[in-house]
């Protein structure tokens, strides 16, 4: 947006003529209608006056606060990748230099440009490409002030990866603080730096604990799907959401009790009874194996608390109570191998 516009809308927005905006700075109204329609522009001791007069700030009167859309933002963006194309880097990157003057708080503008401008640093022989750091950098460190929490996070990926690339590993640790605790690229991103920095124990750890996550994640999302599946009566998917989850604990070696203890809900749903007495004797079997995956080489390095043998009883008896629910487990009461199999387990 233009000054004169600029100055147009705030000017109705505060619903002011062009009078009155004349009479308080102290010009001629046509002087007010020339700004507007961009045939001449304000002196530039007068800029600040009409920014206190229209309630904005500077930025916001000399367009710095530009808004584009994300249609304008991709047009620009097609541009630069046309321009670095069929020009030289320098010609490109002096292109989007003085691009990013023009919009310096577009911070999705700003992002993009920097990612296509340093990606092509990577991939393409540039003359002296080292002395463009400092600018992306800039840039990059720029929005690491963001409000917006996925912009932040996008420049400070850019960053760890930037001083990655330089062996610049203490700098590259400091920008994985804008990561969240929560967030699983900040532990995926660490562990690449201890593999570097040649500590493969504290690698092999990071990388593990983020598997022994991605499972209980997983695992909580099959289950969603699973609950949805039984909602809407799809027996047929929720048979196969069980089978993925028993893929799942395979696949992760979670373990016995993890493998079979997903089918029983859906057993017992339906009501079959061979397939609900199996799974009772094989969870009941595994009970004591329940943190097996301890001994899987897959999670080798990470360190959990021993299973108490009383957390073991304690299961088991919760398990037992709970086969003897008759509201759930009633209809097996006169099937003989269900009331062997509780009196073994007695």
């Amino acid at each position: 947006m233009s000054l004169g516009k600029v100055i147009r809308k705030y000017r109705k927005i505060r619903n002011m003529t062009q009078e009155e905006m004349a009479g308080r700075l102290g010009v001629t109204a046509p002087a007010v209608n020339k700004w507007e329609n961009e045939n001449s522009y304000p002196d530039i001791t007068l800029l600040a006056p009409i920014a206190r007069l229209l309630g904005i700030s500077l930025d916001t009167l000399l367009s710095f606060r530009e808004e584009l859309t994300m249609e304008e933002i991709n047009g620009i963006i097609r541009e630069a990748d046309l321009k670095l194309k069929e020009q030289s880097y320098e010609e490109a990157f002096q292109w989007a230099k003085k691009k990013l003057e023009q919009y310096p708080n577009c911070e999705q503008l700003i992002l993009n440009i920097a990612v296509i401008f340093d990606a092509q640093r990577i991939v393409q022989d540039i003359p002296k490409e080292a002395e463009y750091d400092e600018y992306f950098c800039s840039l990059y460190t720029r929005i690491l002030n963001s409000t917006d929490e996925a912009n932040r996070i996008r420049a400070a990926d850019a960053l760890v990866g930037f001083y990655m690339r330089k062996k610049q590993y203490d700098k590259a640790e400091k920008y994985l603080e804008y990561f969240s605790i929560q967030n699983p690229e900040r532990k995926r991103k660490q562990a690449q730096i201890y593999a570097e920095t040649g500590k493969i124990k504290e690698a092999y750890k990071a990388y593990e604990e983020l598997l022994f996550t991605d499972f209980q994640r997983t695992s909580m999302e099959l289950h969603g799907m699973y609950m949805l599946a039984i909602q809407e009566n799809d027996r047929k998917r929720a048979h196969m959401l069980v089978d993925k989850q028993k893929e799942l604990a395979k696949c992760f070696e979670m373990g016995k009790y993890y493998e079979v203890s997903n089918g029983l809900d859906l057993a017992l749903l339906e009501k079959d009874a061979d397939s609900v007495i199996d799974l009772v004797e094989e969870v009941l079997s595994c009970v004591e194996q329940i943190g097996e995956f301890r001994k899987s080489p897959l999670y080798e390095h990470m360190e959990f608390k021993e299973v108490r043998e009383e957390f073991i009883a304690e299961m088991k008896e919760n398990l037992l109570k709970c086969f003897r629910d008759e509201e759930s487990y009633g209809f097996l009461k006169d099937d003989e191998r269900w009331q062997r199999l509780l009196m073994k387990w007695r």
